[in-house]
């Protein structure tokens, strides 16, 4: 699976800097040489290395582990350009196994990268009815760029507990863990979901690559650490009419017994083009919904199954646009927008513990096996976080009283989600923080977000000032510290509700 360098012309020189050591001469470095020579901290080097590795410039070593120069790959000898690109032609971005459904009804044209693949921005001109399509009814969004890992052998268990910091002692095959991983100086990474598909199989779902990580985590163990990004689709199927729609396409699944988390296997179709399918009851929207899981040679079956059986039911395919809106109703936290990965900071500054992220919960202390980061987060335990996630709400009188100053009514409405930063203050003060996702909730009818702030200014009901864009200018807004999520209906987890509208 293609390897997204670290972010920046920075990291690019770096990398080729770290490439010009290996030549002829010298053909093999380790890492914790490479790092002291270039000056990087060695969880720099070692994702810088795994790019250059991805793109065959070099190897490792079967023996040492050492990285080593690939005779024929360009060098410090070398004069030519170095041509490749990230094993894509250029300008050609890469498809999921929906996209000849997604492009077809894809109206607007508008299209996003994700992970070098191109999705559906928005299928309609604006994103409103597929938003609506979420919360009212049942929205169907391709969510297959996931990076996604098997995890299988008789130490797999032993390998996500050192990596993970959820207890993976205490999980039983058939649930899906939500969970975060770190370095070891106890800084976020990334977050995702595991899955326990047997006693020694799990699959790992996350944002940004990290098949080096876990493979160098693993080093020494009975473990295979498996790339099966391209070998599985995902569809989300979220909303209140979820249920009825997932038990009129598939077999073998007894979602009325399904927990929220539980993940089941079952046959998506009818008659001889069944295809298998994993189900999940999961999803990135904080209201009912599952997730399915299946072979790419299957995904168009998945997709018109699930069509057809939401036809009655007011099912319409989603885009991103629609996606951020209901994950920031639901609080959940996006990496690259709401926190920064430790892999990708440029300085120490910007990087957070799962705490500081608002992922305090998936931190498990009291677990036996010792994992990577923990010592860092004992002693964060003991002196508390410098920084909290906390959701903002800005009053509607509030947004009136702005914009009535240039004489017009508040434009916030009908707008998605933005993921520009902008400052939090104190009120009348000093800057304490910013938000990084908002946007007016059409459901809720307020203005929210999701904002980094001091740790002493995070409690409920105290107040801030946020910076918004009045007209051609910006202005502070008074807001209020509210709990997270802002939306969380009982349908989401409930277990015996009816396959109809549960509220």
């Amino acid at each position: 699976m293609p390897r997204r360098a670290p972010q920046g012309t920075q990291a690019v020189q770096r990398a080729l800097a770290l490439l010009r050591s290996f030549t002829p001469g010298v053909p093999e470095h380790r890492l914790s040489e490479l790092a002291a020579t270039h000056g990087l901290h060695p969880s720099t080097a070692h994702r810088l290395l795994g790019v250059l590795e991805a793109e065959g410039l070099i190897g490792r070593s079967p023996d040492s582990q050492a990285y080593r120069w690939v005779p024929g790959a360009p060098c410090a000898g070398d004069a030519g350009p170095l041509t490749r690109h990230n094993g894509l032609r250029p300008l050609e971005p890469l498809r999921t196994p929906f996209h000849r459904r997604t492009a077809a009804l894809c109206e607007s044209g508008a299209w996003r990268d994700w992970s070098g693949y191109t999705c559906v921005e928005t299928y309609e001109p604006t994103p409103e009815r597929e938003y609506w399509a979420v919360r009212n009814a049942v929205g169907l969004i391709d969510v297959s760029p996931l990076f996604k890992y098997e995890i299988a052998g008789p130490e797999a268990e032993r390998l996500l507990d050192r990596v993970m910091t959820r207890d993976f002692s205490k999980s039983r095959t058939g649930r899906v863990v939500y969970t975060s991983w770190c370095n070891e100086e106890g800084h976020l990474l990334q977050d995702g979901n595991v899955q326990r598909l047997s006693r020694e199989r799990f699959l790992v779902s996350a944002a940004e690559p990290c098949l080096r990580w876990f493979e160098d985590c693993g080093w020494g163990m009975d473990v295979e650490v498996r790339d099966v990004s391209k070998e599985i689709g995902v569809l989300a199927l979220q909303g209140p009419r979820a249920r009825a729609v997932a038990e009129a396409a598939t077999t073998g699944v007894d979602f009325g017994a399904m927990r929220y988390f539980d993940l089941a296997t079952g046959k998506v179709g009818s008659g001889a083009g069944d295809a298998p399918a994993t189900v999940t009851r999961t999803g990135y929207t904080g209201d009912l919904g599952y997730e399915f899981w299946v072979a790419v040679e299957h995904a168009e079956a998945l997709w018109d199954a699930l069509v057809e059986a939401g036809q009655d039911h007011g099912l319409l395919p989603a885009g991103l646009l629609a996606l951020d809106m209901v994950r920031v109703e639901a609080g959940l936290v996006l990496i690259d927008v709401d926190y920064v990965s430790a892999s990708h900071a440029e300085i120490e500054a910007l990087k957070v513990t799962p705490a500081e992220a608002g992922l305090g919960f998936t931190v498990k202390l009291d677990k036996q096996a010792d994992f990577v980061g923990r010592h860092a987060l004992e002693l964060e335990r003991d002196r508390g976080p410098a920084w909290a996630m906390v959701g903002l709400e800005v009053g509607w009188f509030e947004l009136e009283r702005l914009w009535s100053e240039i004489d017009l009514r508040p434009q916030v409405v009908g707008q998605p989600a933005s993921r520009e930063p902008t400052p939090v203050f104190a009120p009348g003060g000093w800057q304490v923080g910013q938000c990084t996702s908002r946007f007016f909730s059409p459901l809720l009818k307020k203005y929210i977000g999701l904002a980094t702030v001091h740790a002493d200014v995070a409690a409920l009901g105290t107040e801030l000032d946020v910076e918004v864009a009045v007209g051609y200018g910006r202005r502070r807004a008074r807001a209020r510290v509210v709990r997270r999520p802002f939306f969380n209906p009982p349908r989401k987890t409930a277990v015996d509700a009816p396959p109809g509208v549960a509220e």
